[in-house]
């Protein structure tokens, strides 16, 4: 018997220790307040005009249908945190484990203002109540003193708070008490005689106007889990307490159904909204529990909200983070109570002068709504990328998660459509804002695996399906380098070359033992993906450049992702002998050949005007540009173009005066199938290729198509020629500029 009290006594404090220190256990954590949240005033209220309007088993439908909601994100929240070390915060914490702070933020912020705007609907809630018993008191004046009391025992400590709702859970459970005792034929009371009515007549509300009026009752398990940070055992007590109060409150709500289905005449109950009153043996137990209930739930915000409040704050997600993410020796955050009961005092004192805190309820209750929806994510989320990280102890099928969802975004439409926009709005706003503070990775963030994972599902499907690799093409730059400053030169016309869709792969080969030459190049490439361009850096220890770039092309060759174009500089002092073999070696591995030879003086010049040199093989003139090797450099041109805000002008040289109006159409119609700018230009010349160079507008950039085999000494002479940047390329044949 000593044994059985031990641990009773043991777990109404709250499991092993005391509240000594500052932790609470399942009882006073957890299961009290989320009951006294649950059985609040809609179930003294509301819960009578719902039977009667909508019958016995339509408010048992009503009720059931509420909790598949309620049971599911209490399973999946069961599920997620035997997982995972629960911090501060409850669901912020949760959600930002799994889906990053800034997710985590878009939620916890509106969550937090949420409950503390709560607190003055509670307030209010139990003035009224008050009033109904004395009516000849100040509206005003119980509010205030209601609030006072409610931040001063909040102020106390949060062990005094928990004590305190032991207090109200027995007067809630007393006054549940006097309703079973009016169901039996006692002290001269009739007992429960009325016939009920199993179907109502929806006279006042339809089915989901009903269902939507009840729903708020069972939104209070937020209250509970929002203590986390303060529980000892956070694994083991959310699932415990949140499980046991939502099993315990759906049997008073329906067994309530049941007695005020039979306790009253089904019009009395919709007529009356304190039939409780006038049906349970003491009238004053119901008075006394709706005071209790409301004033408990003031109570269980202004404790549960300033945690969530301090843990945004000490991952600087709040203005004056430092100060509102402190707390007392005890554990107590104050600065974080001062702020939230400043907002629940503002909200209370203008629904006192204005009355009009109904739109703001219904907003409330869209943040709890996407508080929930966002907890069943989480979990569904962690469930289908199947990571051997997610193995909680507590497992539930996908099924729970999924319909926890699924009702969550239903009720929310449901309820009122527009003030669902409305929070939706304001979580897409603070998550807007939340990404440009760059805030911290958590190591638990999933957001990388879940996308790896659906990154693996399409390529899973694509290799199913046939390659269509012209119509998908994108530049994929190998850059191979032996210098760091060899990317630093060529830095911004890689940009232009791969933004914004792009990628860049910079290869790094250094001599054994030796990668001094290439400090600093890993920076260089988070500079390409600051800017929205994604960007690697490999490094490859081999004393031959050519056999480098060889063996790290037989690689990638076979890769998802592979890179589909080489970049490599022409320049006066370069070594044709290894630039040759590059270029003829990587002809067998179906890539593209991008040759950069910049001016000494000019570079790219102003960036803008790009001449693109097209051949013409045939006395047809028909436009297939596989014989000029001219998809690449037209592509490149728009893709650079594009970046550089430039023009493109396409060059021909032709060898008699009656080729030149065909040439010119032929030009122009290359540029409206290639769908090039409208204000790409034509410029035909008379002349040999050689004399031609000189004729045609200069250009910050010129194109020239490079032949299979390569003759670099020539490239050499056309840079010369031209007197300014050239890029010489080679279609891989996966290019289309036509498709």
């Amino acid at each position: 018997m000593e044994q059985i009290q031990a641990r009773l006594s043991n777990w109404l404090k709250g499991g092993e220790g005391s509240e000594s220190d500052g932790k609470f256990g399942t009882f006073p954590g957890v299961f009290t307040p989320t009951v006294l949240t649950i059985l609040g005033a809609i179930m003294y209220l509301r819960l009578g005009q719902v039977v009667g309007n909508t019958g016995l088993l339509g408010a048992i439908l009503i009720i059931l249908l509420a909790h598949v909601i309620t049971v599911s994100t209490g399973l999946a929240v069961s599920s997620v945190v035997t997982n995972t070390r629960v911090g501060a915060g409850g669901a912020f914490a949760i959600i930002s484990q799994s889906l990053g702070l800034e997710v985590g933020g878009s939620v916890g912020i509106p969550l937090f203002i949420a409950q503390g705007i709560s607190v003055a609907l509670y307030v209010l809630a139990f003035a009224e109540a008050w009033l109904a018993i004395f009516s000849n008191h100040s509206m005003f004046l119980v509010s205030v003193i209601t609030f006072a009391i409610v931040f001063g025992i909040a102020y106390v400590s949060a062990q005094f708070a928990a004590r305190i709702q032991y207090l109200i859970l027995g007067i809630v459970s007393f006054s549940l008490f006097s309703v079973l005792l009016a169901s039996f034929p006692v002290a001269g009371r009739a007992g429960l005689t009325e016939t009920a009515v199993l179907w109502g007549p929806f006279t006042e509300w339809s089915f989901w106007e009903a269902f939507a009026i009840f729903f708020p009752a069972v939104t209070g398990i937020m209250v509970g889990i929002s203590l986390s940070g303060s529980l000892k055992d956070p694994r083991r007590s959310i699932p415990l307490g949140t499980m046991s109060a939502i099993g315990l409150t759906l049997v008073v709500y329906l067994l309530l159904a049941y007695w005020l289905a039979h306790a009253a005449p089904a019009d009395e109950l919709r007529r009356n909204s304190t039939v409780m009153v006038d049906q349970a043996f003491w009238g004053w137990a119901i008075l006394a529990g709706m005071l209790g209930a409301t004033f408990s739930s003031a109570l269980g915000s202004l404790v549960a909200a300033p945690r969530v409040m301090q843990a945004l704050a000490l991952h600087s997600i709040l203005p004056l983070s430092e100060i509102l993410a402190q707390e007392t020796d005890q554990g107590e955050p104050r600065p974080a109570l001062y702020a939230t009961s400043a907002i629940g005092l503002i909200t209370l004192l203008i629904a006192l002068a204005s009355g009009g805190l109904n739109a703001v309820a219904s907003i409330i209750t869209m943040f709890f709504l996407i508080t929930y929806g966002m907890l069943n994510l989480v979990v569904l989320i962690e469930q289908m990328l199947s990571t051997v990280s997610f193995r909680p102890t507590f497992r539930v099928p996908r099924i729970v998660p999924f319909t926890g969802l699924v009702g969550c975004v239903f009720v929310m439409l449901l309820i009122n459509p527009v003030f669902s926009l409305v929070a939706m709005v304001v979580v897409v706003l603070v998550y807007g804002y939340l990404l440009r503070r760059n805030l911290e990775y958590l190591p638990s963030d999933v957001r990388s695996g879940m996308f790896l994972s659906l990154a693996e599902w399409a390529t899973t499907r694509v290799s199913r399906l046939p390659p269509a690799v012209k119509r998908t093409w994108k530049p994929s730059v190998l850059a191979p380098i032996e210098q760091t400053q060899e990317l630093t030169g060529s830095y911004r016309f890689l940009r232009a070359l791969a933004a914004p869709q792009g990628a860049i792969h910079a290869l790094g080969i250094y001599p054994e033992g030796d990668d001094s030459g290439l400090r600093g190049l890993a920076d260089l490439t988070d500079s390409f993906a600051d800017e929205g361009i994604f960007a690697r850096t490999t490094l490859l220890e081999e004393s031959d450049l050519v056999n480098g770039v060889r063996s790290a092309t037989q690689i990638l060759r076979n890769t998802f992702f592979r890179p589909n174009l080489l970049f490599l500089n022409l320049r006066e002092e370069s070594n044709l002998d290894i630039l040759q073999q590059l270029v003829d070696k990587t002809a067998a591995y179906n890539m593209g050949i991008v040759l950069l030879a910049r001016h000494p003086v000019r570079a790219l010049g102003r960036q803008h005007l790009v001449n693109v040199w097209i051949s013409h093989r045939g006395d047809d003139w028909q436009i297939d540009l596989r014989w000029s090797n001219s998809d690449l450099a037209l592509l490149l041109a728009y893709q650079l173009t594009k970046n550089w805000s430039g023009k493109i002008n396409l060059c021909m040289a032709v060898a008699s005066e009656d080729e030149l109006s065909v040439a010119n159409e032929f030009l122009h119609e290359l540029i409206d199938l290639a769908r090039l700018p409208k204000n790409s230009g034509v410029t035909v010349v008379q002349a040999p290729f050689a004399d031609a160079l000189h004729q045609v507008p200069r250009a910050d950039l010129a194109i020239f198509g490079l032949p299979n085999p390569a003759q670099l000494t020539f490239c050499q002479e056309i840079v010369a020629a031209v007197d300014g940047s050239c890029l010489f390329v080679r279609d891989s044949g996966e290019e289309s500029a036509l498709a």
